[in-house]
């Protein structure tokens, strides 16, 4: 790493850049372009996929193969996810690299001893994990991930990131880069994601896990929690309550690890007390419980998925703005 100065400045001039440049992109993509504006910067960065380089995205132009003809900083891994993620915290336990390993989200499930181990030896790896839900598509329920983003989160000392946007993948790799105490897992995206707009404090926010990124006018009337590609489905929800005179909040958190660390005054600012609560995400309902309460309402999966395109999917399951402008108005009584 260069110096903690050297880098602060250089990492915000390139999230400012993702900033200006508002890309719709798919977050697998964002994160290809992240590792493209960090890896410079950041010479200990080491990386590599468990044989899916071209569909996880973590190749960037100075990618140099690890072989026998010398040195390199990049592993073809092969199609072993427990190894690639094993090897991992070895380089990690050695000192001096930051390593980067990928494969699909659904494929987690391989290398969970590697896993648990890393967070438990709190040990500085970043986990590349593309394909994180229904999104996919066409791949069907075997890639379809369902399960596996409340199952990463509830392993202690592993934060995990389900980004909405380019913006918010950027400033997950920076924090995941900056973290030395344990690892860090990124879900992203297969499909393309909208660039959602923010205001400098709602930039700060993104790397404290959750926060505002639409209000009500005053006090609102229900909140609507959302991560990764359910972030836009909230937003258009809210817009339907509004054309209605009900006041909803929208809040992205992209990662409930970061976010429950954080102090009791920011975590109640930014869901507040007395508020009814949707939450909106592609994956197992029971883990958001804990932020919607029992007379809240979470969209979600608990079943397997299926094959087909992506927006039927997401229609097929009930993930529309119609269903969560719905169940807000339901749980607001």
């Amino acid at each position: 790493m260069c110096s903690s100065d050297l880098w602060a400045a250089r990492a915000d001039a390139f999230v400012a850049s993702v900033v200006a440049k508002g890309e719709t992109i798919a977050t697998r993509k964002a994160s290809q372009n992240a590792i493209e504006g960090f890896a410079p910067i950041a010479a200990a960065i080491v990386g590599g996929s468990a044989d899916l380089a071209s569909s996880n995205l973590t190749l960037w132009s100075g990618s140099k193969a690890v072989g026998r003809e010398g040195g390199g900083n990049y592993f073809f891994f092969g199609v072993r996810e427990f190894g690639m993620a094993a090897i991992m915290n070895g380089i990690a336990l050695h000192g001096g690299f930051i390593p980067y390993g990928a494969t699909f989200l659904v494929f987690s499930d391989y290398a969970r001893n590697a896993l648990r181990l890393a967070a438990l030896m709190k040990q500085r790896v970043v986990h590349v994990f593309t394909h994180d839900s229904i999104g996919l598509g066409e791949d069907g329920p075997t890639h379809q991930p369902v399960e596996h983003a409340t199952s990463l989160r509830i392993i202690p000392n592993m934060d995990v990131w389900r980004p909405c946007d380019a913006v918010e993948t950027a400033i997950a790799w920076r924090v995941a880069v900056e973290r030395a105490d344990g690892p860090t897992s990124l879900l992203l995206s297969r499909q393309n994601l909208p660039h959602q707009t923010r205001d400098d404090a709602q930039l700060a926010g993104v790397a404290r896990g959750g926060y505002v990124l639409a209000d009500a006018d005053g006090k609102p009337a229900v909140v609507l929690i959302a991560t990764g590609s359910e972030v836009a489905l909230a937003l258009a929800a809210r817009t339907q309550l509004a054309a209605k005179g009900i006041a909803a909040r929208v809040v992205s958190m992209p990662s409930t690890t970061v976010f429950d660390r954080q102090d009791a005054a920011w975590r109640e600012g930014v869901l507040p007390r007395g508020v009814p609560r949707v939450a909106v995400e592609a994956g197992v309902s029971d883990f958001w419980r804990k932020y919607v309460g029992l007379e809240g309402a979470v969209i979600g999966i608990d079943r397997f998925g299926e094959s087909a395109p992506a927006g039927k999917l997401f229609e097929f399951f009930g993930f529309t703005a119609e269903r969560v402008a719905a169940a807000a108005e339901a749980v607001i009584g």
